[in-house]
């Protein structure tokens, strides 16, 4: 394998063994052995020990002395103090993207949305559902003009897709945040900041005080 040849794999594992976890593959607690997943996924370990050490970087891996790296376990109290920082920070990306996207964007967010609404009259899939919500917000925060801002909110967005409750899997649960992602491309729609961050910041507080019912 030539070094461009490495340089192209070491992302893409990163990008897979991201996805194994945030599906819940990989469930939160399970070990993350160099070995057995350069094994799984047919590439060397190098690139797969460089995936992990990412990962932990990322919040979603953890490294347990003696034990070796693991899936992060987020409990009750971390998922609440993630849920309050990122509040605030998707608040602040949805008033950047709103002066921002283009009709374009706006119409791509629509048609999420109609997917997500689709998905109600299906048997909910906690993974699915997480993976198709944490797609919306990165669309908004990749669309904020704020690259430290976007990295920081990839990383509090993945921490919270941790999170094993049944967030995704009560019907009155998937309902309401199609309702409060519609308000968030609403106010994006309006181009109006102001009414972009209060959008964004009530649906992740909303996520908070969903989580203290289950």
């Amino acid at each position: 394998m030539t070094e461009a040849d490495s340089e192209l794999l070491g992302p893409s594992v990163h990008r897979q063994l991201r996805q194994l976890v945030l599906s819940g593959e990989l469930e939160p607690g399970a070990p993350l052995s160099v070995l057995a997943l350069s094994a799984r996924l047919g590439v060397s370990r190098s690139p797969v020990r460089e995936a992990v050490q990412q990962l932990i970087y990322e919040g979603l891996a953890v490294n347990v002395p003696h034990a070796g790296a693991r899936v992060a376990v987020v409990d009750d109290g971390q998922i609440r103090d993630v849920l309050e920082v990122r509040a605030v920070l998707d608040g602040l990306a949805a008033a950047g993207a709103a002066t921002r996207v283009t009709e374009f964007d706006l119409g791509k967010l629509s048609t999420m949305l109609t997917g997500q609404e689709a998905n109600l009259r299906d048997n909910a899939d906690p993974a699915r559902d997480a993976t198709l919500d944490l797609e919306f917000h990165t669309f908004i925060r990749d669309r904020s003009g704020n690259r430290t801002l976007a990295d920081e909110l990839a990383r509090l967005e993945a921490q919270a897709h941790l999170y094993r409750g049944d967030l995704w899997t009560h019907p009155r649960n998937r309902r309401t945040a199609l309702r409060e992602h519609r308000r968030i491309l609403e106010a994006l729609e309006s181009g109006d900041p102001r009414e972009a961050r209060t959008a964004a910041e009530a649906h992740v507080c909303g996520l908070i005080t969903r989580m203290t019912r289950l």
